[in-house]
């Protein structure tokens, strides 16, 4: 039986990587914080690794404890990160810091494991092509215009001098049950309303929860070490036919298109932005998330992955919006 330990098991995605884990018969082992919701973590096979993130000096201790003297963990997914922030200092902290402590305190424990995947973001690549809509490739040098794009990066820069047997995934838009971002995009459609940023045409492409869990363990089980891969739906969408999707799955006949002028849409982000700081919260609306809404081309080419691990998403948009409905009108989240 391999072992697997996910940071970061207590977000969004982490659970469903946990859960596929179990799926595949692995002995999983969830890292998260003492003060992290195990709402979605009940399964009585799950182990648990609790991290005080901010405080690093004991971890190496702390992870030779976790074991028998002598064992580690097979493959290590790192999961753990911050989209949205109230001080853009927190990015670095949060997305680099602590992944640059946990592969510090692996090495000092000598618990380096056979593969280490970390889940970077297409956002470390920066806008890319908006002319010709040119899909992302690996290949590609990344120029981030955005500090979370930038922390991200640098995390993956830090795995390529830190001797960890790494594998990157840069994965596009996450969506599926659970995920909050992508609701309030199904809530204003069941409102009547889709907002889009900008008039020029914008391509859009998304990777199901469930496929990219099962990406992660495709990779460990098959991809070489060394590699980045983009992950992604192997098609794009128009903002027309993401709306067109999801009228169809919400049953709502009639849907207004709302176009926001980009730099509406950059006052907006910027007022945002400052309530969330006075309140000491993360706005979903900031002045990073702004250039990231704003972004033209979000195509992206996905035969490495399919080339070198089998990748090979089975959800459509479609099927994938129809189950996020279904769970969010469940669970009381969309009346």
């Amino acid at each position: 039986m391999k072992r697997v330990l996910v940071v970061g098991a207590g977000g969004f995605a982490g659970g469903f990587m946990v859960a596929e884990g179990l799926r595949r018969g692995y002995e999983v082992w969830a890292g998260v914080r003492a003060t992290t919701s195990r709402k979605w973590l009940d399964d009585e096979r799950i182990r648990f690794l609790e991290l005080d993130f901010d405080k690093p000096h004991g971890w190496a201790e702390r992870l030779r404890a976790a074991l028998p003297e002598g064992e580690k963990w097979d493959y290590i997914v790192y999961n753990l990160g911050a989209t949205k922030v109230v001080r853009y200092l927190d990015f670095n902290r949060i997305n680099y810091e602590y992944l640059r402590d946990f592969t510090n305190a692996l090495k000092l424990a000598e618990m380096v494991p056979e593969k280490f995947l970390y889940m970077s973001s297409l956002s470390a690549m920066g806008p890319g092509d908006e002319r010709n809509y040119t899909p992302f490739t690996e290949e590609m040098i990344p120029s981030p215009n955005t500090r979370y794009g930038s922390s991200k990066l640098k995390a993956e820069v830090c795995l390529l001098s830190s001797g960890i047997p790494y594998i990157i995934f840069r994965a596009t838009g996450i969506y599926g049950p659970r995920d909050h971002d992508y609701f309030l995009m199904f809530e204003s459609v069941k409102k009547g309303f889709d907002f889009s940023v900008g008039f020029r045409k914008q391509m859009l492409t998304f990777i199901y929860v469930e496929d990219l869990a099962r990406a992660v363990y495709d990779a460990l089980e098959k991809a070489p070490t060394g590699e980045v891969y983009n992950i992604s739906e192997p098609r794009s969408y128009t903002q027309k036919e993401f709306r067109k999707i999801c009228s169809k799955v919400i049953g709502k006949g009639f849907v207004l298109p709302v176009r926001v002028p980009v730099w509406g849409l950059k006052i907006v982000s910027w007022a945002a932005e400052k309530i969330g700081m006075l309140r000491m919260k993360p706005s979903t609306l900031n002045s990073d998330k702004y250039h990231i809404m704003k972004q033209r081309n979000w195509n992206v080419d996905v035969s490495k992955a399919t080339r070198e691990f089998g990748f090979n998403p089975e959800i459509s948009l479609e099927e994938g919006v129809k189950r996020s409905v279904e769970w969010y009108k469940t669970e009381g989240w969309l009346k």
